[in-house]
């Protein structure tokens, strides 16, 4: 994989028009992003680059129900609108309304192959510095990735990024797992963070102590795609999910106040960073190559009773509020919607200048 550079002018994509489709030309942009919030994390790296890679086509094979929300959204635009979808997956989205124009990006070239392969326009970037000029898009997208940043800070960049590369008028809609599950057995089966990774996010943008959940309440709408957890956190063991509880629970007291609570019942409240499951059947994993490897580094680990491969993605799970929270110091966007999609906390926001 690769990413978009940071410390050098990146080549980034301007367009003209050649009757209605934007035609794209480089034009050389030095990014602005602080080095601290651009480089990647250790854990991004390995439990989101690294297993999306691995694991991108049986992920892509479960992803093609069209969200109705999200649909709806990419309908309303006006035709030949020009739709940036950061980190677009599989490309599902790209290219659903017809009338419109799609570019798509994401950070794992595996994922990006299999969009190239079906006709789209894609590139590899990272969601922290998209490649494309200010004022680029006409709309942008940004369905299931936050919560796969593991510090406010990134999230927040991710964020002002998507405000940036629309025009002034602009809409961008945005959708994050919740950590208030509708199926709450589901979140207590997920493994929580233990003090190996916490120690990572010692700092400014780290992991801390939510707001209680306020008492508003968003709407509530129908969604066709399952989150696709149910049958993969089903094999979870209960007494993988103890242990984990307990080495968490050993680290909150070295955690400098940033409480990380475990354990099920009322303990589990407020416990945001986990690693959620992919189960990879053993029929699609190249055992003598990529997942070989995968096993000796310890990424992934065998289960031979369910015959996968298993491997864990890291998911920052968002609490009631938190994502208008974060957008809440824009200066340059607006909120216009906010709801709850059966277990997605999503947003809409409007470029103002």
């Amino acid at each position: 994989m690769k990413e978009v550079g940071t410390d050098n002018a990146s080549s980034l994509l301007t367009s003209e028009s050649v009757g209605e489709a934007p035609v794209l030309r480089p034009v050389s942009v030095r990014a602005k992003c602080s080095s601290n919030v651009q480089s990647t994390p250790e854990i991004e790296k390995k439990y989101v680059h690294g297993v999306y890679d691995a694991i991108a086509p049986h992920f892509s094979s479960t992803r093609f129900a069209k969200w109705p929300k999200v649909s709806a959204f990419l309908n309303s635009l006006s035709p030949s609108s020009l739709i940036l979808d950061a980190g677009c997956g599989n490309g599902k989205y790209l290219g659903l309304n017809p009338d419109c124009f799609f570019i798509g990006c994401d950070i794992s070239a595996a994922l990006i192959n299999i969009c190239a392969d079906r006709g789209h326009e894609v590139l590899v970037a990272d969601a922290v510095n998209l490649p494309y000029r200010t004022g680029y898009g006409d709309a942008a997208i940004s369905i299931a990735v936050l919560h796969h940043l593991s510090t406010e800070d990134r999230r927040r960049k991710a964020v002002e990024e998507l405000v940036r590369v629309v025009k002034k008028g602009g809409c961008i809609l945005i959708t994050v797992w919740a950590r208030e599950q509708e199926d709450t057995s589901l979140v207590e089966k997920w493994t929580p963070l233990n003090q190996r990774y916490i120690a990572e996010w010692i700092g400014p943008g780290s992991p801390r102590v939510r707001n209680p959940s306020s008492p508003r309440t968003l709407e509530s709408i129908p969604e066709a795609e399952e989150n696709s957890v149910g049958e993969q956190l089903k094999d979870l063991h209960a007494k993988s999910s103890k242990v984990k509880s307990a080495e968490v629970m050993d680290s909150t007291s070295q955690d400098k106040g940033r409480s990380l609570l475990t354990g099920s019942g009322k303990s589990y409240a407020e416990q945001q960073e986990f690693f959620v499951p992919w189960h990879l059947p053993y029929h699609q994993a190249e055992v003598s190559g990529a997942s070989a490897v995968a096993l000796a580094s310890g990424l992934a680990k065998k289960d031979d009773k369910k015959g996968s491969m298993v491997y864990n993605r890291y998911y920052h799970v968002f609490s009631e509020g938190e994502l208008e929270r974060l957008v809440s110091g824009l200066d340059n966007a607006i909120l216009v919607d906010r709801f709850y999609d059966k277990s997605n906390w999503c947003i809409i926001l409007e470029k103002t200048s």
